[in-house]
């Protein structure tokens, strides 16, 4: 088992080296300095973002920009907020000859609160902003800073926004970002392409008009696409106070133009010329900005304060506002605390069992105290590093743009294949096929045997490897949390998780008592030993049936056909004398020219086969974004299961309580829409979904309900909870 723990450890070593650039570039801006990129709020976490492909060049593109993920439930506005709210506000303090433009809006969503209706932006939204750089701007006189080498130029921001709920909270933030001036910055080029794609493309006005009647607004509006046409479409109007966004209104198609009556509203204080209005419908959005026909009705009076009104406005907006800062220690603690006691109930998954049921023989093998507690610390020393190394892994591939979550691993083939080769042949050791002391040199037999602490250490890196696809009751909202802290709490969360995960076998270790109570090393150790072998080929058939739901039957396949040639080889190498040379030479042929032929089949993308995981029934949906809202509109209930093959605590409570037949029953009394996102593979569309929710990793289940916010279900669903939650439907 010693040689095994090696071969993991090393795999791990030159995976972790082989991203360590990566890391370290990635966690640098998530440091918690007096000035950086990100500012966390209880509500919000905004991030200074840049794109500049070309590097910092005149004449080429370079964008900047604050993103915003809001947490659920809570919004912040666009440029017109609708009947209340303010759109976020954008200070920039850039280098002499470096220009900003405006912020290219993407397209907001109407937000219903109460009687009102407002303009803005939920989940995750990026604001971006063209930068301009003059060809004078080399010799401006820029105090350029120097990093390994590289010159620095330096984009500062004061941002303001006002993020609301059912009440609202202005906040604020400094943010400071350094770009190098001749090398490309691009880690976040796809989430500005997606900002500017979802940005409304602009139509020239033709025909169109806007037309004051009385107390409504009459538009028309040429030359859109004909893919709209018969559609109903969304309006949202730049100019604020023209119409009431909450009131009644009506739209037409007449052949190729589209019609709409709106009320103007009863506070109007402009009268412009022209009006430019966004048209939408799902992820198309247009804008024309279309001239006003005939006379304005009377305009409203401007509103005024008094004197003493204005001052104390003034003065409210100048005290600092303390929820902008990091978030606080109290719910930090909340987020140890909750990965701390996940990590405990992680022994209990059925992922983690067999590595720990190898532990208890070799637990009681140990008869001295002194190698006990060595041995104890030392497993949870493993434990505890392979979760910090995960977690920085995974902070620092994020920062760098992947969209990663909790079990990211497993969404790659290659990596389920290895371990299943790797369960394989433990297994196999387990059954007694092979001693792995009789194969490798003596010295190296007896270095084995000298260092049960080193043993103990890579025990607890190979517990991590197979515990870390799963989610434990209390890891979601601390994994979810974490990730949005800066890296120093955030390794904080992930290290508690392995403190967790290691205290029982610690404590074990330390209290003299327990070791007294187990029983002694006998015969029934070699029974219990084969008797762990099928836990582990049950595991090795799981994560065949993962990797069928990843690359097709064909890749299923593939790999049992190596898995065999393996196993082959491993039995050749068993015989003695000239007949193991000769088979164990054919054997070494045959599985080298079956991994040549069918090795590719492993790692190929499934094309045409249907995940498991996906709509399977005629029950079940396809989760797709903005799906939950389309299905909100029509007045319907949703329930969402966030899911994965390589997931066993989703494939327990699929078929223990999601197949329930009364759950099923009381989904179908209240009609709620059944959507299954699919994270088997790796999706950046569900792991946003999942970010929204304050989540990282799977299972998650959400029950939404039109004007209610989402209830996130516990991660070990039971029949009563499920149908406690939709009685309150």
């Amino acid at each position: 088992m010693t040689f095994l723990r090696l071969a993991l450890a090393a795999c791990l070593t030159a995976a972790l080296g082989w991203a360590a650039p990566a890391v370290a570039q990635a966690l640098g801006p998530m440091t918690s300095t007096a000035h950086s990129s990100v500012v966390t709020t209880d509500q919000v976490r905004a991030e200074l973002l840049a794109w500049a492909p070309q590097g910092v060049t005149p004449g080429q593109p370079l964008w900047v920009g604050l993103q915003l993920t809001h947490q659920p439930d809570w919004h912040t506005y666009w440029k017109n907020s609708g009947d209340s709210g303010l759109p976020t506000q954008l200070d920039w303090q850039l280098p002499a000859g470096m220009d900003a433009g405006e912020i290219a809006w993407p397209t907001p969503r109407k937000i219903a609160i109460g009687t009102l209706a407002n303009y803005g932006y939920e989940h995750t939204v990026l604001l971006p902003v063209p930068l301009t750089v003059s060809p004078n701007f080399a010799q401006a006189g820029n105090p350029l800073g120097n990093l390994g080498g590289a010159q620095q130029v330096e984009i500062k921001l004061k941002a303001s926004w006002l993020v609301c709920r059912k009440e609202c909270i202005p906040q604020e933030g400094d943010f400071t970002l350094s770009l190098p001036v001749k090398s490309s910055t691009a880690t976040s080029s796809k989430e500005f392409e997606a900002a500017l794609a979802a940005g409304p493309q602009a139509l020239p006005s033709g025909s169109s008009l806007a037309e004051p009647d009385g107390r409504l607004l009459r538009v028309s509006l040429t030359g859109l696409p004909a893919a709209l046409q018969g559609k109903d479409l969304a309006l949202y109007p730049e100019t604020s106070s023209i119409i009431e966004p909450a009131g009644a209104w009506q739209q037409a198609w007449q052949g190729a133009v589209w019609t709409a009556q709106l009320p103007l509203s009863a506070h109007r204080t402009d009268s412009p010329a022209s009006l430019p209005l966004v048209v939408a419908v799902g992820d198309a959005a247009y804008r024309i900005d279309a001239p006003v026909k005939g006379a304005w009705p009377a305009a409203a009076p401007v509103a005024t304060v008094s004197p003493a009104l204005e001052a104390a406005l003034r003065a409210n907006a100048a005290s600092p506002v303390a929820s902008t800062n990091h978030s606080p220690p109290l719910t930090l603690w909340a987020a140890l605390f909750g990965a701390l006691l996940g990590g405990l109930i992680l022994n209990l998954m059925p992922c983690v069992f067999p590595v720990l049921a190898i532990k208890v023989v070799g637990f009681v093998a140990i008869r001295d105290r002194a190698t006990r507690v060595t041995t104890g610390v030392a497993y949870t020393v493993g434990v505890v590093v392979s979760f910090l190394a995960l977690g920085a892994l995974l902070l620092g591939l994020r920062a760098a743009g992947d969209q990663l979550g909790w079990g990211f691993q497993l969404q790659s083939p290659a990596v389920v294949a290895a371990l299943a080769a790797l369960f394989t042949l433990m297994g196999l050791n387990l059954a007694g096929l092979f001693e792995f002391g009789n194969m490798l040199p003596g010295r190296l037999a007896g270095a084995q045997a000298r260092n049960p602490t080193l043993n103990a250490f890579l025990s607890g890196v190979l517990a991590t490897a197979i515990a870390s696809p799963c989610t434990a009751p209390f890891m979601g909202a601390s994994l979810g949390y974490a990730v949005g802290l800066p890296a120093g709490q955030a390794l904080a969360v992930f290290g508690a998780i392995g403190i967790g995960m290691a205290l029982p076998y610690l404590l074990v270790s330390l209290v003299p008592g327990v070791a007294r109570a187990l029983p002694r090393p006998g015969p029934w150790m070699v029974t219990f030993k084969q008797l762990m072998a099928f836990p582990m080929f049950a595991t090795v058939a799981w994560l065949v049936w993962v990797l069928g739901q990843q690359s097709g039957i064909d890749g299923a396949g593939a790999l049992l056909i190596l898995l065999v040639l393996m196993a082959l080889l491993l039995w050749s190498l068993t015989l003695k004398g000239r007949t193991r040379m000769l088979v164990g030479a054919f054997s070494l042929l045959v599985a080298v020219a079956g991994f040549w032929a069918v090795g590719p089949h492993v790692i190929k993308p499934m094309e045409l086969a249907s995940s498991a995981n996906t709509a399977s029934t005629d029950r079940w949906q396809t989760w797709a974004p903005g799906k939950v809202e389309q299905l909100s509109t029509q007045g319907r209930s949703v329930f969402v299961d966030f899911t994965a093959a390589w997931c066993v605590t989703c494939q327990y409570n699929k078929k223990a309580t999601l197949a329930n037949a009364e759950v099923l029953a009381d989904l179908g009394a209240k009609n709620v829409a059944l959507l299954r996102a699919d994270w088997t593979r790796r999706d950046p569309d569900v792991t946003a979904a999942l970010r929204q929710l304050g989540r990282s990793g799977v299972p998650v289940y959400v029950i939404y309900h039109p004007g209610r916010a989402p209830v996130v279900l516990s991660e070990i669903l039971s029949v009563a909870d499920v149908r406690a939650e939709l009685a309150k439907l």
